[in-house]
């Protein structure tokens, strides 16, 4: 091997691994900037038996624990795509702001859109899904989509408040369905 060679490795060798640890940090940094959304955090567990104790007091997580894999299958995708629908929310509770809406404004908004989305995800989801889901809601809300705007204003004493409820998910079931849920910024 020649001096000339020699040289030019010892500045290149180093050149090209700072180049491909300067992309592989970027493409890491931007992967960590995009995991928003819904994000799959561990492969779904397996269906437990009925008579096992379940853990939580929600009546849906129960419910999920004993579904065929097949069918958890299908209830992290409708919840995946319900998160979707919180993603939508985020983005229009950000247009009402720059267009000047009120709390108020955003927060009926946002409720009406929360229920909308909950009949566009039940849509997918077995009779018998959506049949302990509603009583769920009749029972707590008197209502089968869940509150109306003026039931979580009673229950929050703000708009804000209620706006923030409006764009929560549950924890417990996005847990479940091994999701979890991270608005993406907007």
């Amino acid at each position: 091997m020649s001096l000339r060679s020699s040289s030019l490795r010892r500045v290149l060798v180093p050149f090209v691994a700072a180049l491909a640890l300067s992309a592989t940090v970027v493409s890491s940094s931007a992967a960590a900037a995009e995991a928003c959304g819904s994000i799959i955090t561990a492969p779904l567990a397996a269906p437990v038996s009925a008579d096992d104790p379940c853990p939580s007091t929600d009546p849906v997580v129960c419910r999920i624990r004993v579904l065929p894999m097949d069918e958890k299958v299908e209830a992290q995708r409708t919840r995946i795509q319900y998160h979707g629908l919180l993603e939508d929310m985020h983005r229009t509770a950000a247009d009402m702001r720059e267009a000047g809406a009120t709390d108020e404004e955003v927060a009926r908004e946002l409720v009406d859109m929360r229920n909308q989305a909950k009949a566009i995800t039940r849509a997918g989801m077995t009779p018998e899904e959506v049949r302990i889901l509603e009583e769920r809601n009749v029972a707590k809300y008197g209502n089968p989509l869940g509150p109306t705007a003026d039931q979580l204003y009673a229950k929050y004493g703000t708009w804000q408040q209620v706006i923030d409820a409006s764009m929560r998910t549950s924890y417990a079931v996005d847990r479940e369905l091994s999701l979890e849920y991270k608005p993406c910024p907007v």
